[in-house]
């Protein structure tokens, strides 16, 4: 798929999310307008800074730590719509860990929408249960490809 520079230049704004994700956060909300509508599973819906911080902090009392597969990004720009689709590495505070295409957890879809250069819609689209104790979630099975 061909992209314009300006859809080319969002993907790189996203593909930063990421990375300053996976940095620990210094300077992310930087990318963000200050009225930022966010969609995590079992969040909701939420709007502003404030929802982020509470996102995150809730986020990480169970994540220790966390990065994003650079090289499985799928990116696909619409004017000011990026969807990135990948897979993520990580480890919970209990001891457990993940890594997308190997564990139950691990792959994820975030759709972004950018007013002015800054992301100012993100929806992250993905399994919560990173370390995949909901057993009873598992209608068919554990021994599956991943």
């Amino acid at each position: 798929m061909t992209h314009t520079a300006s859809e080319t230049a969002l993907i790189e704004i996203a593909k930063e999310y990421f990375r300053r994700v996976d940095a620990g956060g210094a300077g992310l909300t930087d990318l963000f307008t200050d009225d930022v509508e966010l969609y995590f599973p079992k969040f909701g819906v939420a709007k502003g800074m404030d929802a982020f911080g509470a996102l995150a902090s809730g986020l990480f009392t169970r994540i220790s730590r966390i990065s994003h597969d650079m090289d499985s990004l799928l990116c696909i720009a619409n004017g000011d719509d990026v969807v990135i689709e990948g897979m993520t590495r990580g480890a919970m505070h209990n001891g457990s860990s993940w890594a997308g295409g190997n564990t139950p957890g691990g792959r994820f879809c975030n759709v972004f929408h950018f007013r002015d250069g800054k992301i100012d819609r993100v929806h992250i689209h993905l399994d919560p249960d990173y370390g995949g104790l909901d057993s009873g979630g598992f209608l068919w099975g554990t021994e599956r490809t991943w």
